[in-house]
């Protein structure tokens, strides 16, 4: 993490051609209510994209369904909402090229995980090129697996490589100096540095739980580390699939 305040979400937006350069030719991110991420391959790169993400390819993109770290590891990912395979992408010439989309309005940004690890809540990861760690992370506490809105399991991205992330609405930044609380409605947490803890807080008194819209509880973030919220509530993927149908 940069000290430099208001510094995360520059470095989650824009990455510099030679990181770049490690894991593709090129990558931008189009679009005004509900952006894509366009994507070019060399020959032999690859990279993990969400199931449902992957919007159009050419023929020099070969994919298939895997399993990134074993059983185990995709049980708890399914359990994170993010379904037991994920979608594995391969260059078969230079110049591949692929369209990505979150399927939901909102921001796609990009972060390069030399700069440390990130927790995302359900929806919030796209895709994952280079050497990346996709893992699951349980909530250090039973109030936050219950009540927290992200639920019990939280997707872990480490190692070296970019993540594309998104946010439903626009992103949000909140940093946050060590002990530093925050506390966020349910479903406008996007993703946080892999240092903040995540927990739960009740809202506190009868009419504030049955009037203020807001639920029984509020995410509780705490710091040190960096916050991402996003403006609109996700929809959860269960409703978009009844929506689909």
């Amino acid at each position: 993490m940069t000290d430099d305040k208001g510094s995360i979400l520059s470095a989650l937006i824009a990455l510099e051609s030679a990181e770049l350069a490690q894991y593709c030719a090129s990558i931008s991110v189009d679009g005004v209510i509900a952006q894509t991420a366009d994507l070019t391959l060399d020959k032999g790169q690859t990279m993990w994209v969400s199931r449902g993400s992957l919007l159009a390819y050419d023929d020099r993109v070969d994919w298939a369904l895997r399993i990134p770290g074993g059983a185990a590891k995709s049980v708890r990912r399914m359990m994170s909402g993010e379904g037991l395979a994920l979608t594995h992408v391969t260059a078969n010439q230079d110049g591949a090229r692929c369209v990505l989309s979150a399927n939901q309005p909102g921001k796609l940004a990009t972060w390069d995980l030399d700069r440390g690890a990130i927790i995302c809540t359900s929806g919030a990861f796209v895709a994952a090129l280079g050497d990346v760690d996709i893992d699951v992370t349980v909530a250090r506490s039973a109030g936050a697996a219950l009540f927290g809105g992200a639920g019990l399991f939280l997707q872990k991205l480490s190692g070296t490589g970019i993540a594309v992330v998104h946010g439903s609405g626009d992103f949000i930044e909140r940093q946050l100096e060590a002990g530093e609380k925050l506390l966020v409605s349910t479903g406008n947490l996007a993703l946080f540095s892999a240092e903040c803890s995540y927990g739960v807080r009740g809202v506190g008194g009868c009419r504030k739980m049955m009037f203020g819209g807001e639920g029984l509880f509020m995410t509780e973030l705490t710091g040190p580390g960096w916050v991402m919220l996003q403006s609109l509530k996700k929809v959860p993927l269960a409703k978009k699939a009844q929506a689909a149908s």
